[in-house]
């Protein structure tokens, strides 16, 4: 059924029409090819530390829910110059005392991103500043997040700080900041997508 705009229609619980948005047009697309209903994408800016482990915790967090079919993670980094590389080994070390998987190789993210992931999760506030600059749209800038935001106990603008000249204990805070903010973020996802 069609609006007189032409615009799709769906009859929500109240039994009235109502415009079906472009996400629901998009989410229904996908259902429709087996593909993941949402798409998030982590992005620092090498992505060999901070966003593969973000990527990890939040994997292993849709795995857990049963949600591999319905949700989708990946990682990104707003700099190419690691490009092809594996994470940094003090990052998958302190992901496998956890039983969590860091894997993958960097990729940096690009201009077609905006239009795969539904969420683009930025680990600091010049990473957040870099990825609006690119953004083609208000649409896409309104999938940006920081990913601290989520964790209700962060400071707002509290960034996940990059271990990469440290010490191993970096990378076990960097673990550890991932999934105080994952685990709300995918409620989040889950709430609003009817997972």
């Amino acid at each position: 059924m069609t609006t007189p705009g032409g615009a799709y229609c769906n009859r929500c619980a109240t039994g009235k029409s109502r415009p079906i948005t472009l996400p629901e047009v998009d989410q229904a697309r996908k259902r429709s090819h087996g593909l993941a209903v949402v798409s998030l994408c982590f992005v620092c800016l090498g992505n060999i530390c901070r966003s593969p482990t973000a990527e990890g915790v939040m994997r292993h967090l849709v795995r857990e829910a049963g949600l591999e079919h319905a949700i989708s993670v990946e990682s990104a980094g707003t700099a190419g110059y690691h490009e092809g590389d594996p994470p940094d080994f003090r990052a998958c070390t302190a992901g496998e005392r956890r039983g969590i998987a860091i894997g993958g190789s960097a990729r940096q993210f690009d201009a077609s991103d905006w239009q795969r992931f539904d969420y683009v999760l930025a680990m600091d506030r010049t990473n957040l500043e870099d990825l609006a600059a690119t953004a083609p749209n208000a649409e896409a800038k309104k999938k940006l997040f920081l990913l601290r935001s989520f964790d209700p106990k962060s400071p707002a603008g509290a960034d996940v700080p990059d271990p990469y000249y440290g010490s191993e204990d970096g990378f076990e805070l960097v673990l550890e900041l991932c999934l105080a903010a994952c685990k709300p973020l995918l409620e989040k996802v889950r709430r609003e997508h009817g997972l």
